[in-house]
């Protein structure tokens, strides 16, 4: 029963590791979920998540504080930013509308396909270079290098670094990980600043050397008054982390599972056009982003349960992704399952990047089975996950490559 949930479940790191059980509890006896002696809700079931996708009106996407880990072991709320700014990921209609249009207009579609050949050119070097050593780190070697350079050409910042790029995106998505410190959480909000300097001399540059590129376009949209300089500034770091992490995740979830599956991955070698259906159960299985955060601008009722105002909602993908009410075998790899699941989020708040990351990962994972006969893990060596209630990203991923 419901009761029987302990608080300090949520933020538990051996729940955090591995969440399926109590993913499962959630299912069984409490969709809608509040943690005891706080007010954060968790939904966890596929139906009222989308309707609570739906409900903008009563589930905000505006993020007026982040999460963190107190004492107890409980979740523990730190006010953050200016809650009146809102900025694309975390607006609301009309804004949310008008930044998207701006961010997005037809060229950046276009330009995602074009990098298909940047993808495989990029993935065909990194895979080259891990079998020279056979023995490898996979999420450095290729998982974290891959997305991070292509979202830093889509973007189109100027002369990078791909390891500051890399370390902003972890520093993005560690912040809203909610099962840090408190003090880390603040170190974490105070190093944001920095790269914020970083990118608003990169618009400066866009500015002088306009491209087809989101920096130009957020760029206009700041010189038009369409979005305050703040605004385009947190946007393009919410990309940069989004677009950065999404896929390092996906690529790295999808290896461990063919590592873990051989029959499965000899499949996908004798049959490389089942690598997108693949893809889709990876992204369902293991979402890369596991919840977002809602606030409860007031009053609201889900499922069977009363949220007060001021309330924070997490809208669990990971788990909804594995409803058994939703999803036959919840728990195996179907690759012929009709593609419904909710990795990308729902409605208004659909990635706006999952083309990419689908192509980027499809990509990755037929040049990694192109070039190899096989791939374990690497004996004696543990992979790692990133303990953090939001992302699904294995820190280190040793494996063994076989050339092919």
């Amino acid at each position: 029963m419901a009761e029987e949930i302990s608080a300090t479940m949520l933020l538990d790191p051996k729940v955090i590791e591995d969440p399926y059980p109590f993913y499962r509890q959630l299912h069984r006896y409490a969709p809608v979920w509040q943690v005891p002696g706080t007010e954060v809700f968790v939904v966890s079931s596929f139906a009222l998540l989308a309707e609570a996708a739906s409900r903008v009106e009563d589930f905000s996407s505006n993020m007026p504080c982040l999460l963190y880990r107190d004492d107890n072991g409980l979740p523990a709320r730190l006010a953050f930013g200016d809650p009146g700014m809102q900025a694309l990921a975390t607006a609301d209609p009309p804004i949310h509308t008008l930044h998207r249009s701006t961010v997005f207009p037809n060229f950046v579609a276009k330009r995602m396909a074009l990098l298909e050949p940047d993808i495989v050119d990029l993935a065909n070097a990194c895979v080259e270079r891990a079998l020279d050593k056979r023995n490898v780190d996979f999420m450095a070697e290729i998982a974290n290098v891959v997305p991070i350079t292509i979202i830093g050409r889509l973007i189109g910042f100027r002369n990078f670094d791909v390891d500051r790029l890399l370390r902003a995106a972890f520093d993005s998505t560690e912040m809203v990980g909610a099962a840090l410190s408190r003090e880390r959480l603040i170190e974490l909000m105070t190093r944001s600043n920095e790269i914020g300097a970083w990118i608003a001399d990169q618009l400066s540059l866009a500015a002088n050397q306009p491209g087809e590129d989101i920096l130009t376009s957020i760029g206009s949209g700041i010189e038009s008054g369409v979005l305050s300089a703040a605004a385009g500034i947190v946007i393009l770091q919410t990309l940069l982390a989004a677009g950065g992490e999404s896929t390092t995740s996906l690529i790295g979830n999808a290896v461990r599972m063919m590592a873990d599956h051989q029959d499965l991955q000899q499949r996908l070698r004798q049959q490389p056009e089942l690598i997108p259906n693949f893809v889709e159960e990876a992204l369902r299985l293991e979402s890369p982003f596991r919840h977002h955060m809602r606030w409860v601008p007031r009053g609201a009722r889900l499922g069977d349960v009363d949220i007060p105002a001021g309330a924070t909602l997490l809208m669990f993908w990971g788990a909804a992704n594995r409803d058994p009410a939703v999803f036959e075998h919840p728990d195996e790899i179907v690759l012929d399952r009709p593609r419904r699941h909710l990795a990308f989020g729902r409605d208004i708040h659909f990635c706006v990047g999952a083309p990419l990351a689908r192509l980027e990962a499809r990509g990755v994972l037929k040049v990694l089975l192109e070039h190899t006969s096989g791939i374990t893990l690497a004996p004696g060596r543990r992979p790692r996950w990133v303990n953090s209630l939001m992302v699904r990203r294995y820190e280190s991923l040793p494996v063994q490559l076989a050339p092919r």
